[in-house]
């Protein structure tokens, strides 16, 4: 069903060999299930999720974006008024250190630093065993919506572009195929966990 390696190799900090879907299972599979539960979302999802952006591994690793670095930079500087829900004051104190932090994703969703302001958490909450409970909080409030009425389709496409997918068909998501494959791993995950 499934041939090659899709899951993306993270270029920097360590990250965990073992990876793949038994992976994935191993991994996260109690959690995907108890946080499945608590937020009413498939773990079939919450894995395939997992499997597209980590490959399962754990530590899961992470990946610096040096264009939300800069972007993040601007809204410090007061050159940009605001970046996603980041305004001025919530970064004014933050060394160059803190912004890469915020500017990397981490965990097994590989969550954007930055979201951690929505919680009044810290990133290193973010790259911890707990990333997972707030991975799935975030999913949940951010395109649960999507879940409840089973459009995974647009949940996969979100997660990756931060929009619902293109009426027009047309994915712009970075792997062009992200969303067949994450619908694919959720048909492999289902009864897995």
């Amino acid at each position: 069903m499934f041939k090659g390696v899709w899951w993306r190799t993270l270029k920097d900090g360590p990250i965990g060999e073992y990876a793949g879907p038994q992976a994935v299972i191993d991994n996260y599979g109690s959690d995907f299930r108890k946080f499945g539960k608590e937020f009413h979302i498939a773990p079939e999802y919450l894995a395939a999720l997992c499997m597209l952006e980590s490959g399962g591994r754990k530590p899961a690793g992470f990946r610096y974006e040096k264009h939300v670095y800069t972007r993040l930079q601007l809204v410090k500087l007061g050159l940009r008024r605001q970046y996603e829900h980041v305004k001025p004051a919530d970064i004014g104190n933050a060394g160059d250190e803190a912004l890469q932090n915020l500017a990397t994703s981490w965990g097994p969703f590989q969550l954007m630093g930055y979201k951690c302001l929505l919680y009044n958490i810290y990133v290193k909450d973010l790259r911890s065993d707990e990333g997972v409970y707030w991975g799935v909080k975030w999913i949940k409030e951010s395109y649960g919506s999507y879940l409840i009425k089973g459009d995974y389709k647009s949940a996969f496409h979100i997660h990756n572009t931060g929009r619902a997918f293109p009426k027009n068909g047309k994915s712009v998501t970075h792997d062009p195929k992200y969303v067949q494959k994450g619908l694919q791993w959720m048909q492999y995950f289902k009864g897995k966990l």
